[in-house]
């Protein structure tokens, strides 16, 4: 038999979801959807099998973590003030 257990019949298709959601993810990055979504999805599924998946979801976490606290730390700077209606004292 080509495959010997379950768990090789597992792991053959979550690796092959992995690399469709990766190929649909790319594919959304130029047409209308959730690309970005789509390929953490993949690397999700990827992750559970090899190393290189696991190391790029990890760097994905960290840089969209890195970006959503300068966009944090932007809005946190804008005083009070500056959005205050010009008529009033």
């Amino acid at each position: 038999m080509f495959f010997r257990s379950i768990e090789q019949v597992r792991r053959f298709f979550r690796i092959l979801a992995g690399f469709t959601l990766l190929l649909i993810g790319l594919v959304m990055l130029f047409t209308p959807g959730p690309g970005w979504l789509v390929i953490f999805l993949g690397l999700t599924l990827l992750a559970a099998e090899f190393v290189w998946a696991r190391r790029l979801m990890d760097r994905m976490k960290h840089e969209g973590n890195r970006l959503k606290d300068s966009v944090w730390r932007f809005n946190k700077d804008e005083s009070p003030k500056d959005n205050e209606f010009e008529g009033n004292p």
